[in-house]
């Protein structure tokens, strides 16, 4: 029985292929499709809330085609046949779509790295390079990036993780300064404490981190006053225009007024 089975696995079936030469290939095949399953389920449960499901099936599909291609590729020696003549033929071709899917596979890549290590996710307030906004939304190519001016802009994946990216909104809090100028004849510990009051006022403005108000140089014109203010991330640009402009009408209120050329003379 043993024998008998030993020689229908070296039976010839053609070209010198045999019976377990075709077993070995379907066994290769097997496994290949089995674990493009696996991988498939794995990519549908970690990326379902990070990824819409048309991205996702489109990443599952093409890790498919690239698990059992290179299962075919591996079984085509086996089965005799030689790809040498395909492979030159379509060389010249092959360079060109290799040069051409060179962008594709980086950014597609780059997309796999941006949702594994999450720097930045939808919504949040971003700057890469020259382009500042918030995120729309993140495809498995593309990152787009809505500016503060209501454009969208198209951003590679490979562009954006291979960039700086700066994230403001990371923190809790945000930090901004401004630098107030008053006249020599003004009293600039009354200015101090005309802008503690009008911060202090502000709801927005925090009471941890405090905010620091203190002259930091003497210049030809006048004093300059350094102040620090910390406010919530989502209300930092509002809070920043918003104190500023009540600073500068409470100092005039009180009489102190920044130096221009006009008061110098």
């Amino acid at each position: 029985m043993i024998n008998w089975s030993l020689k229908a696995i070296d039976y010839e079936v053609y070209n010198g292929v045999t019976v377990g030469d075709l077993i070995l290939v379907f066994a290769i095949l097997l496994i290949a499709f089995l674990i493009a399953k696996i991988i498939a389920m794995s990519l549908r449960r970690s990326l379902a809330d990070k990824m819409k499901k048309g991205e996702i099936e489109a990443l599952v599909k093409f890790v498919y085609a690239v698990v059992m291609l290179t299962a075919i590729v591996t079984v085509t020696p086996i089965l005799g046949l030689n790809l040498t003549g395909l492979l030159v033929a379509g060389g010249i071709a092959g360079i060109a779509i290799g040069f051409a899917s060179q962008k594709v596979v980086s950014n597609l890549l780059s997309g796999l790295f941006l949702i594994a290590e999450r720097p930045v996710k939808i919504g949040d307030q971003i700057i890469v390079g020259n382009v500042a906004g918030f995120v729309e939304d993140m495809k498995i190519m593309s990152t787009i990036i809505r500016t503060y001016d209501g454009l969208y802009v198209r951003i590679p994946n490979e562009t954006l993780f291979t960039s700086n990216i700066t994230n403001p909104a990371a923190n809790s809090a945000r930090r901004f300064d401004y630098t107030i100028n008053v006249r020599y004849m003004d009293d600039a510990e009354k200015a101090i404490r005309i802008i503690k009051n009008v911060i202090e006022e502000h709801p927005f403005a925090l009471k941890i981190p405090p905010p620091r108000i203190f002259v930091d140089s003497l210049g030809e014109s006048g004093m300059s006053i350094v102040v620090n203010i910390w406010a919530p991330s989502s209300e930092w640009t509002n809070v920043k225009m918003d104190l500023l402009w009540k600073i500068k009408i409470e100092l005039e209120r009180n009489g102190i007024q920044i130096p221009t050329k006009r008061s110098l003379a």
